[in-house]
């Protein structure tokens, strides 16, 4: 067959993603959304509205991360819950998220940033219900984990772009300058990036700073 497309999706939401796993006509990393109304589908132009929630004060627990599916950059808001394990043995749940590279990244802050997450239960969600790959979103969830363990929101206008490693170094993130723009254009003052980026070669719109680590213990220090 010539193309092949999923779609993707579930009664709880009312977006819809469509995939395309094989084009013999053209790419297969772009990616669609749609909103599912009385009227039909409709297209949504501009994904990071609907991917950020706005609240009439800041709350604990909750990072934006600049993500890129495909060719199309998005702000996704990162939603976190750490409590105390009630029942001995700590719970691992995750929406959308790979929850191997969650425990993964539970591990790091465990080792590096020295959070006693051996004995809380973690919860993670991505608002809308999108399914994420992208490793670019590490430092996000990190930054939401770390935010909910201490019980403090993180500063207003912040977006974070990088992925973690074991060692906990930060890595740039595929894109980080289609990441920013994105942030700029929806008027975010700040974006914390990886320190290994080039310098010189970075071009950050008028109006947000860019903030660079190296290493993730280095983080809480930015986040509030």
């Amino acid at each position: 067959m010539d193309v092949v497309l999923q779609f993707e999706g579930d009664n709880n939401n009312v977006y819809r993603f469509l995939r395309g796993a094989k084009n013999r006509f053209g790419p297969t990393f772009e990616i669609g959304i749609f909103e599912m109304r009385s009227e039909g589908l409709v297209e949504v132009a501009n994904p990071s509205e609907i991917l950020l929630s706005h609240y009439e004060k800041p709350l604990s627990g909750i990072a934006v991360g600049a993500a890129v599916e495909g060719v199309r950059p998005y702000l996704i808001e990162t939603q976190a819950l750490v409590a105390g394990a009630a029942y001995g043995t700590p719970q691992r749940s995750s929406t959308g998220y790979d929850i191997k590279r969650l425990n993964m990244l539970l591990a790091v802050l465990e080792k590096r940033v020295e959070l006693k997450m051996f004995s809380k239960d973690v919860f993670l969600n991505f608002a809308g219900g999108l399914k994420i790959a992208d490793t670019g979103l590490d430092m996000a969830v990190a930054a939401a984990i770390i935010s909910s363990y201490f019980d403090r929101p993180l500063a207003e206008g912040l977006c974070c772009a990088g992925e973690i490693g074991l060692s906990g170094e930060v890595r740039p993130a595929p894109r980080t300058e289609q990441r920013i723009a994105e942030a700029a254009r929806l008027g975010f003052k700040k974006v914390i990036v990886s320190g290994y980026l080039p310098k010189g070669q970075l071009k950050t719109p008028k109006g947000i700073e860019t903030v660079r680590i190296n290493r993730l213990d280095q983080l809480p220090k930015i986040l509030f």
